[in-house]
Protein backbone atom coordinates (compact mmCIF):
# COMPACT_ATOMS: atom_id res chain seq x y z
CA UNK A 1 0.00 0.00 0.00
CA UNK A 2 1.51 3.49 -1.35
CA UNK A 3 2.23 5.73 1.89
CA UNK A 4 2.71 2.83 4.42
CA UNK A 5 5.69 3.89 6.65
CA UNK A 6 8.45 1.21 6.89
CA UNK A 7 10.78 1.49 10.02
CA UNK A 8 14.54 -0.01 8.82
CA UNK A 9 16.21 -0.96 11.44
CA UNK A 10 19.95 -1.84 11.09
CA UNK A 11 23.01 -1.29 12.56
CA UNK A 12 25.01 -0.81 9.24
CA UNK A 13 24.41 3.12 8.08
CA UNK A 14 25.16 1.61 4.01
CA UNK A 15 22.65 -1.35 4.48
CA UNK A 16 20.35 0.81 5.72
CA UNK A 17 20.42 3.46 3.30
CA UNK A 18 19.77 0.99 0.96
CA UNK A 19 17.14 -0.65 1.88
CA UNK A 20 15.31 2.65 2.69
CA UNK A 21 16.24 3.84 -0.98
CA UNK A 22 15.04 0.78 -2.27
CA UNK A 23 11.78 0.45 -0.11
CA UNK A 24 10.71 4.12 -1.19
CA UNK A 25 10.98 3.25 -4.79
CA UNK A 26 8.67 0.97 -4.15
CA UNK A 27 5.96 3.56 -3.17
CA UNK A 28 6.59 3.49 0.99
CA UNK A 29 7.60 6.14 3.37
CA UNK A 30 10.61 5.39 5.59
CA UNK A 31 11.88 5.90 9.00
CA UNK A 32 15.48 4.82 9.62
CA UNK A 33 16.66 3.47 13.24
CA UNK A 34 20.46 2.56 13.90
CA UNK A 35 19.25 -0.64 16.54
CA UNK A 36 16.47 -2.16 18.26
CA UNK A 37 16.33 0.05 20.90
CA UNK A 38 16.57 3.48 18.91
CA UNK A 39 13.65 1.94 17.75
CA UNK A 40 11.57 0.93 21.02
CA UNK A 41 12.68 4.31 22.19
CA UNK A 42 11.24 6.51 19.46
CA UNK A 43 8.10 4.05 19.76
CA UNK A 44 6.44 4.83 16.63
CA UNK A 45 2.74 4.03 16.46
CA UNK A 46 2.27 4.79 12.63
CA UNK A 47 4.71 1.79 11.79
CA UNK A 48 2.83 -0.36 9.21
CA UNK A 49 5.75 -2.72 9.13
CA UNK A 50 9.05 -3.32 10.72
CA UNK A 51 12.16 -4.56 8.27
CA UNK A 52 14.72 -5.59 11.10
CA UNK A 53 18.31 -7.11 10.68
CA UNK A 54 18.76 -10.13 12.69
CA UNK A 55 22.31 -9.93 14.34
CA UNK A 56 23.01 -6.11 15.56
CA UNK A 57 24.80 -5.00 18.90
CA UNK A 58 22.25 -4.48 21.92
CA UNK A 59 19.06 -6.61 21.01
CA UNK A 60 19.21 -9.12 17.45
CA UNK A 61 16.07 -8.38 15.34
CA UNK A 62 14.47 -11.37 17.03
CA UNK A 63 14.81 -10.08 20.30
CA UNK A 64 13.04 -6.63 18.58
CA UNK A 65 9.90 -8.84 17.20
CA UNK A 66 9.48 -10.29 21.07
CA UNK A 67 10.02 -6.54 22.44
CA UNK A 68 7.26 -5.36 20.24
CA UNK A 69 4.97 -8.35 21.11
CA UNK A 70 5.38 -7.85 24.86
CA UNK A 71 4.12 -4.04 24.30
CA UNK A 72 1.48 -5.35 22.53
CA UNK A 73 2.22 -4.16 19.37
CA UNK A 74 1.01 -6.50 16.21
CA UNK A 75 3.08 -4.07 13.55
CA UNK A 76 4.44 -7.01 10.82
CA UNK A 77 8.44 -7.68 10.84
CA UNK A 78 10.51 -8.70 8.34
CA UNK A 79 14.23 -10.27 9.14
CA UNK A 80 16.94 -9.85 7.05
CA UNK A 81 20.35 -11.32 7.38
CA UNK A 82 23.36 -12.36 6.43
CA UNK A 83 24.11 -15.99 7.83
CA UNK A 84 20.82 -17.87 7.29
CA UNK A 85 20.67 -21.27 9.18
CA UNK A 86 18.04 -24.07 9.38
CA UNK A 87 18.03 -23.36 13.21
CA UNK A 88 17.41 -19.37 12.58
CA UNK A 89 14.45 -20.16 10.12
CA UNK A 90 13.11 -22.71 12.53
CA UNK A 91 13.20 -19.88 15.13
CA UNK A 92 11.84 -17.33 12.79
CA UNK A 93 8.97 -19.61 12.02
CA UNK A 94 7.94 -19.88 15.58
CA UNK A 95 7.79 -16.23 15.46
CA UNK A 96 5.31 -15.59 12.62
CA UNK A 97 6.99 -13.23 11.08
CA UNK A 98 6.37 -12.05 7.41
CA UNK A 99 9.71 -12.88 6.03
CA UNK A 100 13.49 -14.02 6.79
CA UNK A 101 15.11 -12.67 3.78
CA UNK A 102 18.96 -13.22 2.91
CA UNK A 103 21.12 -10.23 2.80
CA UNK A 104 21.34 -8.94 0.49
CA UNK A 105 18.07 -8.76 -0.01
CA UNK A 106 16.38 -9.36 -3.21
CA UNK A 107 13.94 -6.83 -3.91
CA UNK A 108 11.62 -9.51 -5.43
CA UNK A 109 11.46 -10.60 -2.58
CA UNK A 110 11.34 -7.73 -0.21
CA UNK A 111 8.53 -6.09 -2.51
CA UNK A 112 6.17 -9.16 -1.75
CA UNK A 113 7.25 -9.12 1.71
CA UNK A 114 6.33 -5.63 2.16
CA UNK A 115 2.73 -6.03 0.00
CA UNK A 116 1.81 -8.93 2.45
CA UNK A 117 2.68 -7.68 5.81
CA UNK A 118 0.40 -4.14 4.76
CA UNK A 119 -2.50 -6.57 3.21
Amino acid sequence: MPDSLVAVVDDDALVRDAAASLIRSLGYRTAQYPSADAYLDASPADTDVVLTDMQMPGRSGLELRHMLRERGSRVPVILMTAYLTDELRARAEALDLVALLDKPVNPDLLSDALAAAVR
